[in-house]
């Protein structure tokens, strides 16, 4: 697979699941940070999904750049 299809199939079910982890409910929520409505809010474990997907997505670009320069 082309080294950059294979990041693109990272990213996007990286961003799927982020999106279904940010959606659901979890017994680990913890306390809202940031209230968006009455019952919607960005909760302490929103930022360590936020956190993993952002580090995740960074990993891609690495993956590119190096294609680009001919890395490994």
């Amino acid at each position: 697979m082309p080294r950059r299809l294979s990041a693109l199939v990272v990213a996007v079910v990286v961003s799927g699941f982020a999106v279904l982890l940010l959606t659901g409910e979890y017994a680990s929520d913890g306390p809202v940070l940031l209230a968006l409505g009455e019952d919607r809010g960005v909760h302490l474990g929103d930022v360590f999904v936020l956190t993993g997907w952002a580090l995740a997505l960074l990993a891609v670009a690495r993956l590119l750049a190096a294609g680009r320069h001919g890395d490994g």
